[in-house]
């Protein structure tokens, strides 16, 4: 994997470093991750990385579009690999476990708005809220 997350960031135009094949192993391994868990995660393998590193590295692959960035409301931003597919995101309201779902309705954009007002949509970001099933069980239980 190592070798395609090379060749990514190739073709993005951007210097392959140790830090951000971190950083990229670690979005692979751990989806929707905030930065704080980025941080911990590439400093188990590069245990001098700087906390500014991680950042810049997590801006660099976003901007390059090789790492998409999540901001649900009220919570700290995500990372994932996963871009370029227009999906969706199912959030617990309880534990703040954040899964991934496809577009709603067909092709991106998703969904059609009511009324575009002449803007020329190329992409939805729809965030579902609710409880998971493993928080839903707890209170079921209690």
């Amino acid at each position: 994997m190592a070798s395609d997350f090379e060749a990514q960031l190739r073709a993005a135009s951007l210097r392959v470093t140790r830090p951000r094949l971190a950083v990229l192993g670690a979005l692979r391994d751990h989806a929707h991750v905030d930065t704080d868990t980025v941080i911990s995660l590439v400093r188990a393998e590069l245990p001098r990385v700087s906390h500014q590193a991680v950042y810049d590295v997590l801006r660099a692959l976003t901007t390059a579009g090789l790492v998409r960035r999540i901001e649900p409301a009220g919570a700290a931003a995500r990372y994932e690999l996963r871009v370029g597919d227009n999906h969706h995101h199912l959030v617990c309201r309880s534990c703040g476990m954040i899964a991934d779902v496809d577009c709603a309705v067909g092709e991106a954009p998703c969904l059609t708005a009511s009324d575009d007002q002449g803007f020329v949509i190329d992409e939805a970001e729809v965030v579902y809220w609710g409880t998971c099933p493993d928080c839903t069980n707890q209170r079921i239980a209690h």
